[in-house]
């Protein structure tokens, strides 16, 4: 089976801003990626000015809710080095070659690959971006206020990339399978370690 993959922007992003981020691409992902009837719920962003929209799913929020904690759990004990999370769709194949037998197997038609570079601050906590005080030290308001735009800027970018390559690629997207649910199958996983060599960062991934 062909498995098409899409490596998304690197998204400079501080530690306070990864679950918003983290949320408004999964749920841009799964939305552009469902099945059936939806119930679409617009949800804007606290951080930047950016309206993304979710299925309206409860388990589908629950899980990614989840898989977004474990993230920024990983983050917190590898603080300031690049980091990627993998949203993967697959496909349910039982195994018929093997006699007696009720094996199953996954077959993934198309990875998602987010990529951040995750920056630590100290900040409050607020509903608004402006009233996250970052102990740095230094900086204006001012150059806080051109960070918040070129960051809303690269989100855009990869929701643009997202729409792209949704609206590209469909000819390796297999039959609608025979299941209740809002979505194909999927996993979200996230990095277990980081080996590093003098040229590569290579991942372990965690379920």
């Amino acid at each position: 089976m062909n498995c098409e993959v899409c490596q998304l922007k690197e998204l400079q992003v501080d530690d306070f801003e990864i679950k918003e981020v983290l949320r408004c691409i999964l749920h841009t992902i799964m939305f552009h990626r469902a099945l059936g009837l939806v119930r679409p719920k617009d949800i804007d962003l606290e951080l930047f000015d950016i309206t993304y929209v979710q299925c309206g799913d409860v388990e589908l929020e629950k899980k990614i809710d989840e898989k977004i904690e474990h993230f920024i759990s990983w983050v917190e004990k590898h603080p300031n080095k690049k980091s990627q999370i993998c949203l993967s769709f697959y496909e349910i194949k039982s195994n018929k070659a093997i006699w007696f037998s009720n094996k199953v197997e996954r077959l993934i038609w198309e990875q998602w690959y987010i990529n951040l570079n995750v920056a630590h601050q100290r900040a409050t906590s607020s509903k608004s971006y402006h009233s996250k005080v970052v102990d740095s030290g230094e900086g204006s308001s001012e150059d806080r206020n051109s960070q918040r735009i070129a960051k809303e800027i690269s989100l855009r970018e990869v929701l643009f990339q997202i729409i792209k390559f949704v609206n590209e690629k469909k000819d390796h997207i297999p039959p609608i399978p025979s299941r209740e649910g809002i979505s194909f199958p999927y996993e979200i996983t996230i990095p277990r370690c980081v080996i590093r060599s003098a040229s590569t960062v290579l991942y372990e991934f965690l379920l």
